[in-house]
């Protein structure tokens, strides 16, 4: 049979994986274009001219995927190291261990009284399957004050839109039931979560950054896909791309990773519904200013990445990027480097031309520098992502519900970070894995897995589209807590006011938001001396 004619536009982490996949199953009328010159998109990596190595934004390589790992592993080989997850919160002028809200006793003897008075209340008292939003779902799991001092503050600064802006299926069920005995305990005996999950590991390419990883698909697509082609409009009825150089392709099937909102209200020539403009026009989403600065100095730390829910300072995540490979600055024995992420929108204005000031005072008001170290500052970098978070809106999954079967029905579909518009699910393997299942949807007949959409006919013929949340969004599962609100209550009045808490730090891993249980057998504490 004649092949048909696949075109994917986007060569980030969804058009590869896509392209990847067909090039696998020995499918040959396909071609990947993209606007910018070199493969990746926005898990791509820049050299600047000092020496320096950045990634856009944080980017950490675990997996949910067997066919991910196996991919990479082929293309890498072994150019890769293993990196420990150590995280943290920089609050109170102390570090907090993550997760926050399992290590509440680095906090002022006040601020954990609250923190765990109101977990208490929550977790006894308070249904989080009634909440309309995601600010509802946080005062009744996290309670007042871990809501008050960490959750509301951080994911503003997150998101830069407010918690009650966003939907609650985003984050899932894995945060619904915290482990209170856990939070108790730690407080009480003057105990810290070590490094306990599937993801206290992570991969990052020896070489090149994130970036390197996508950049080493070139040579197994070579030929099959072309750079530097912006997408003048796209025609609906004829099934042709229009390219800013003039070009016209023509397609049967399109894989569109470009971001929905664009795609359906500034590149589809055709009778596009005025309502599924108008849905996806009020798609929401966030900016994004990384800044990295880069010091002649030996690292200081061996901390992976550190949250930041103040005020006293522009970033909300700071990486120690120098310490994921020792090849991301010009000398790992004499430099380090920092890596940090502000996010902005309507609701939160960042000025650009002030960011790289402002980002070097927050570090030495965040005691990540001092005032001296300005001094050996020998590098800065700024690279402004105009689409970095897909906000998970209220009115989210009922857009995406009515616009996906549009496109499908024209041949179009609409995969990846923006073009999905799903968080929990635009991690680069859940981006790579939605290019991959798509195509074996469409060859095989395989359903996909991670977008976590199902679509059935209407009385009216029409496809819509019903929302499951993906087994593979998130990592953990939440363990119901055994304690009775009286046990705890009475846990909670053991609390010695004058117990003066360990200041010390120690090597923890970071968990995905909430995320407090683990399974007994991984379960550690602070081990004792020998």
């Amino acid at each position: 049979m004649e092949q048909k004619k696949i075109v994917i536009i986007g060569a980030g982490p969804t058009g590869l994986g896509a392209a990847y996949r067909l090039k696998e199953m020995g499918y040959k009328n396909f071609m990947m274009y993209d606007r910018l010159s070199h493969l990746g998109g926005l898990a791509s990596s820049y050299t600047d001219d000092a020496g320096f190595t950045w990634d856009v934004g944080g980017h950490v390589m675990f997996s949910h995927y067997k066919y991910y790992d196996d991919v990479f592993d082929k293309l890498m080989g072994d150019d890769f190291q293993m990196n420990m997850r150590e995280c943290w919160v920089r609050m109170f002028e102390t570090w907090v261990p993550y997760p926050f809200q399992n290590n509440i006793r680095y906090l002022p003897k006040q601020q954990q009284y609250e923190c765990l008075a109101g977990l208490i209340e929550a977790q006894t008292k308070r249904d989080h399957k009634s909440a309309k939003n995601f600010d509802e779902f946080i005062d009744a799991v996290f309670g007042d004050g871990i809501a008050k001092y960490f959750m509301k503050p951080y994911n503003f600064k997150v998101w830069a839109h407010e918690p009650k802006l966003m939907n609650k299926e985003w984050i899932g069920e894995r945060v619904a039931v915290l482990d209170i005995q856990r939070a108790l305990k730690n407080v009480v005996l003057g105990g810290d979560d070590f490094g306990w999950g599937p993801n206290n590991q992570f991969k990052f390419p020896l070489f090149g950054g994130t970036g390197e990883f996508y950049r080493r698909f070139a040579k197994p697509l070579e030929g099959h896909y072309q750079l530097n082609k912006s997408v003048d409009f796209i025609n609906l009825k004829k099934k042709e791309i229009r390219f800013k150089d003039g070009e016209i392709v023509k397609y049967d099937i399109l894989i569109s990773t470009m971001p929905l909102d664009k795609l359906c209200n500034d590149m589809l020539n055709g009778d596009v519904p005025r309502e599924i403009k108008k849905a996806t026009a009020s798609l929401r989403h966030s900016g994004g200013y990384m800044v990295g600065v880069g010091i002649k100095q030996p690292c200081p730390s061996t901390k992976s990445w550190m949250y930041f829910p103040e005020d006293n300072c522009p970033f909300y995540r700071v990486t120690y990027l120098s310490n994921y490979s020792p090849y991301m600055t010009p000398d790992k024995d004499q430099y380090y480097s920092l890596l940090t992420e502000t996010s902005y929108s309507e609701f939160k204005p960042e000025e650009k031309e002030t960011i790289v000031e402002r980002t070097i005072q927050g570090l030495i008001n965040a005691g990540l520098l001092k005032e001296e170290d300005r001094k050996d500052i020998c590098d800065t970098w700024l690279f402004d992502a105009k689409y970095s978070y897909p906000t998970p809106s209220v009115e989210r999954d009922g857009i995406l519900a009515q616009a996906i079967p549009f496109l499908e029905q024209h041949g179009i579909y609409s995969r990846g970070r923006f073009g999905m518009w799903k968080y929990e699910v635009s991690n680069t393997d859940h981006s790579l894995m939605q290019g991959v299942e798509l195509v074996n949807r469409l060859l095989l007949g395989e359903p996909e897995t991670t977008i976590g959409m199902k679509y059935a006919s209407t009385l009216d013929g029409r496809n819509a589209a019903t929302h499951e949340r993906s087994v593979l969004a998130g990592s953990g599962d939440p363990r119901k807590t055994h304690n009775a609100a009286a046990n705890v209550i009475s846990e909670l009045k053991k609390l010695n006011p004058d117990q003066p808490g360990d200041r010390s730090e120690a090597h923890i891993s970071e968990e995905e938001l909430g995320v407090t249980t683990a399974p007994d057998h991984e379960e550690k504490t602070n081990p004792s001396p020998r």
